[in-house]
């Protein structure tokens, strides 16, 4: 069947669950996806795949497919249910005590019995380690966990946390072998042992992971169906180069992540025997700040540049209707969003931004640098800066330049705290808004930032995660992101779409990336719906 039309807007997705059941017929060839994602093991990062380092989308797509968590979200999104575990529960009524029971019969892929004993081992391993990669702090909030027999385990958490579940849906909770993941460091490379739906072996060119080729685990025992028995993730060094793939072929999928120019051309011009899928999504993109720069130390000016950008004209002229303007850290779509940024500052009000700054006594015109990673979130990231620097320089406010760097060296130089102004994107680890505030401004948080509120940290965070009821939590979130505004450690931009493109005869590609951005190979298979 050829179809040739942009098929199912989200909205649709959400309302036809029977599509990606058809078609599950198999030819024996392996399905071939493409991402922007790059894998790099260097001095800086020697374990990139290691669940106590991994912490960004690209590597976090591998482990799904090969490390088992005793929770994950279901095709649709929801709250987590159980995977590894056949059984989860909070077993108090204050949030504080989670127990879990193993499914019967659980092996690692070369057979090895996976115990209560290799849960606790994977989870306190984080902790001990606690990288700088800020993975650690997802289950920070873990007091002690206890085995019961080898197949029942409890965490007992520091303080009630009803996100909880979703943490333990994550990467970061993987259950490992202590005889393959050393205690007290990290594992190098780009080996992955695990107990997942699919095994892996990873095809190297020097210090990059150029393609991984995920076999059905036989041993595997869980909550997930595969519906293939082999795909193969092949990174592409820019969205062109995976666009000509799938136009020749050469590729079933590309998924992350399709540039704005090739959304349109699909949709607008479709190609023979290719389809485009909006699927639901929840990344943001934002700047970040060393609040101890010297440059821009200053409360007023990260005010001052809140005040200039002009999100409206750089989402227009950058990503088109691929994104919107963003005025707080969580979206639109997630409970407890507000508009904390356009209240305080507006949107393009040169004039207010020169008050701040002549109130400050700041000399003008600041000189800043905006940092950003030339190939980890898309080709027009670099049109995304250039944008920026010149709204600042037209304010008259600024002498801003722009500076791009590889993430394998973006990152390390990021988390030393070498930039002071940078760019960077985020997909949540599960759709909830704790997932957009505590990663940003918790203790041993992702950014490694200096800046510290201590009334958001020891108060407000903690107050929100008491709320099973995650909308009776909007009000904590609502004093989280009014003082945000007011201190500016991170400056929303956008929150953007997802889109994927196929082969015709590729089915189940609207559930294959879900709204975290988590590549699910495992619903992809050939035939005709």
């Amino acid at each position: 069947m050829n179809r040739k039309t942009l098929v199912l807007p989200a909205a649709a997705v959400l309302l036809a669950p029977l599509l990606a059941a058809c078609g599950g017929a198999e030819d024996g060839r392996a399905i071939v996806v493409g991402t922007t994602d790059q894998f790099i093991a260097t001095e800086d990062a020697p374990a990139p795949l290691d669940p106590a380092f991994a912490y960004d989308t690209g590597t976090w797509n591998i482990l799904r497919q090969t490390v088992q968590t005793l929770l994950h979200v279901p095709r649709g999104g929801g709250e987590p249910v159980p995977e590894a575990a056949q059984s989860c529960g909070f077993s108090d009524k204050a949030s504080e005590s989670y127990r879990c029971k193993l499914r019967s019969g659980l092996t690692f892929a070369d057979g090895t019995p996976v115990t209560a004993q290799d849960v606790k081992y994977s989870v306190e391993r984080v902790l001990k380690i606690k990288s700088d990669n800020g993975t650690a702090a997802l289950l920070a909030g873990i007091d002690t966990v206890e085995t019961k027999g080898t197949d029942e385990v409890v965490f007992h958490l520091k303080s009630p946390d009803a996100t909880f579940p979703y943490k333990l849906s994550t990467p970061v909770a993987g259950i490992l072998s202590k005889d393959k993941y050393p205690a007290g460091e990290l594992r190098d490379g780009f080996d992955v042992d695990g107990s997942g739906p699919y095994t892996m072996k990873v095809e190297r060119e020097g210090q990059k992971a150029a393609r991984f080729v995920f076999t059905r685990n036989p041993k595997y025992k869980g909550d997930i169906v595969p519906r293939n028995e082999q795909v193969e993730l092949r990174a592409f060094a820019d969205a062109g180069a995976m666009g000509a793939a799938l136009e020749s072929d050469d590729i079933d999928m590309m998924a992350r992540s399709l540039s704005q120019k090739q959304i349109r051309e699909l949709t607008e011009t479709p190609k023979e025997r290719i389809r485009v899928t909006e699927v639901p999504g929840l990344e943001i993109r934002y700047l970040g700040f060393n609040t101890k720069a010297p440059s821009v130390k200053e409360k007023a000016v990260r005010q001052a540049m809140a005040a200039v950008v002009d999100r409206g004209a750089l989402v227009n002229g950058v990503y088109g209707p691929t994104a919107e303007p963003l005025y707080s850290l969580i979206p639109s779509s997630i409970t407890g969003h507000a508009t904390p940024f356009y209240d305080a500052y507006g949107d393009s009000d040169t004039a207010r931004a020169a008050k701040i700054l002549k109130d400050a006594g700041v000399s003008t015109p600041v000189k800043v640098t905006l940092n950003y990673t030339t190939d980890h979130y898309g080709s027009e990231t670099a049109e995304e800066f250039e944008t920026l620097k010149k709204q600042l320089v037209a304010s008259g406010l600024f002498d801003a330049t722009t500076r791009g760097a590889e993430w394998s060296t973006f990152r390390p130089a990021q988390k030393r705290g070498d930039y002071a102004v940078y760019g960077l994107g985020w997909f949540p680890d599960y759709p909830d808004p704790d997932n957009y505030i505590a990663p940003f401004l918790d203790s041993d948080n992702f950014l490694n930032t200096p800046y510290v509120n201590d009334v958001v940290r020891d108060q407000l965070i903690p107050r929100s995660r008491r709320q099973a009821d995650r909308t009776a939590a909007s009000p904590v979130y609502a004093q989280i992101q009014k003082i945000v505004a007011e201190d500016v450690p991170v400056l929303p931009l956008w929150q953007g779409k997802q889109y994927v493109a196929a082969r015709d005869d590729l089915t189940g590609v609207e559930y294959a990336l879900n709204t975290s951005s988590d590549l699910l190979l495992w619903e992809l298979g050939r035939g005709t719906a």
